[in-house]
């Protein structure tokens, strides 16, 4: 059956900016050497703050998994080449892969704008000429919209983006106005209409406006990966879907779609059914927009991609609604989680108990109608 991998990620190359105007030349951040021996990117000349490492793991054993400290030579091609990262989808058996950004989310935080969206638009030229460009049949990239900046700004970047191949685009998850804010709807107007999907990836990209977040408390925003940040990202989406859907984004654009990445779908039955049970009884409490229950959106615009989430799967056997609809299977490749090489493996053991037709929506059916692929 065929595989699409929802979730996948590129490492930046250190020629991913080389497309800037003459303006920015020698201003863009570059790959260098860190104190821990690794690579990593500076921004503005100083020492990395990271360097590769729990991003970039796939191709070694755990038990040689490490947070950082791996120069850009030691980490696998496919990290950054299309060519190898369609080999490495070949091994795993994965047919597609739709990529996200890395390193590059820096854009959404950098105070000269003039730079940031220069290489915004340089890395989204790379990801869709240079990346996807090269076997468009197999790699889907995710090109960056500058939400932040300006409404009509996103919506040329979408517009011109959608024109050079995009299928979908990626927007932040800590934007700066909240996703059910009226700022939005020039840009769910021109998703719907040039039927492309919206997507965030967790809290990836823009400031963080968490108290908790780790290590934001005590100087600049350096988003860890300790334990309890991993599972507590798990749950992201549930307050900007929550809010999107109650405001009535989706009731005034029916044919907008949003992705929730790498948040799996266990957590989905409960959420929904307590979003239906507050349209039920809150009317007379709030002044509820909404003309149809709220776990509606499942499958019709809201989605999310799904690793190994074994409750999720066993919820999918038992039938519940709406979640194999909603759900697309993803490996993550080449970050420490990934399923990579052992996809099959995984497919086997979580998706065999489902009926035909929900194995064939999870493992492509969705992500092939969302993103048209």
């Amino acid at each position: 059956m065929r595989v699409i991998s929802a979730d996948c990620h590129i490492n930046e190359p250190p020629w991913v900016f080389d497309r800037v105007p003459a303006a920015y030349k020698g201003r863009t951040p570059v790959l260098m050497r860190g104190t821990d021996g690794g690579d990593g990117w500076s921004l503005h000349g100083e020492t990395p703050a990271r360097t590769f490492g729990v991003e970039a793991m796939a191709g070694r054993p755990t038990s040689e998994y490490k947070k950082s400290g791996l120069r850009f030579d030691e980490i696998l091609p496919g990290n950054y080449d299309p060519a190898a990262h369609v080999k490495d989808m070949a091994l795993d058996g994965v047919d597609v892969s739709i990529v996200y950004p890395a390193a590059v989310i820096f854009t959404y935080l950098e105070p000269d704008r003039g730079l940031a969206l220069a290489c915004m638009q340089a890395y989204n030229d790379w990801i869709l000429d240079d990346f996807q460009g090269n076997d468009p049949a197999h790699l889907v990239g995710l090109p960056m919209l500058p939400v932040d900046d300006s409404i009509e700004l996103a919506v040329a970047e979408l517009e011109r983006a959608v024109a050079k191949g995009a299928k979908g685009a990626f927007i932040p998850g800590f934007p700066e106005r909240p996703y059910n804010h009226p700022w939005y709807g020039p840009l769910w107007d021109a998703a719907q209409g040039l039927e492309v999907p919206l997507t965030f990836h967790r809290t990836f990209g823009g400031r963080p406006t968490d108290g908790d977040w780790e290590g934001a408390w005590d100087g600049p925003i350096k988003p860890d990966f300790g334990a309890a940040g991993t599972v507590y990202r798990f749950f992201s989406g549930v307050r900007p879907l929550t809010y999107m859907i109650f405001s009535g984004v989706f009731e005034r654009h029916p044919g907008l779609k949003i992705v929730a990445a790498e948040v799996n779908c266990g957590w989905i039955p409960f959420w929904a059914q307590t979003m239906d049970q507050q349209f039920a009884v809150g009317g007379a409490m709030h002044d509820l927009v909404l003309q149809r229950p709220p776990s509606e959106v499942l499958g019709d615009n809201v989605f999310v991609t799904i690793l190994d989430d074994d409750i999720g799967f066993s919820l999918m056997a038992g039938g519940y609604p709406r979640l194999a609809d909603c759900a697309m299977f993803s490996t993550d490749y080449p970050h420490s989680v990934t399923l990579w090489p052992r996809s099959g493996e995984v497919i086997e053991r979580l998706a065999s108990a489902l009926n035909e037709s929900d194995r064939e929506k999870v493992l492509s059916g969705n992500a092939a109608r969302v993103y048209g692929l």
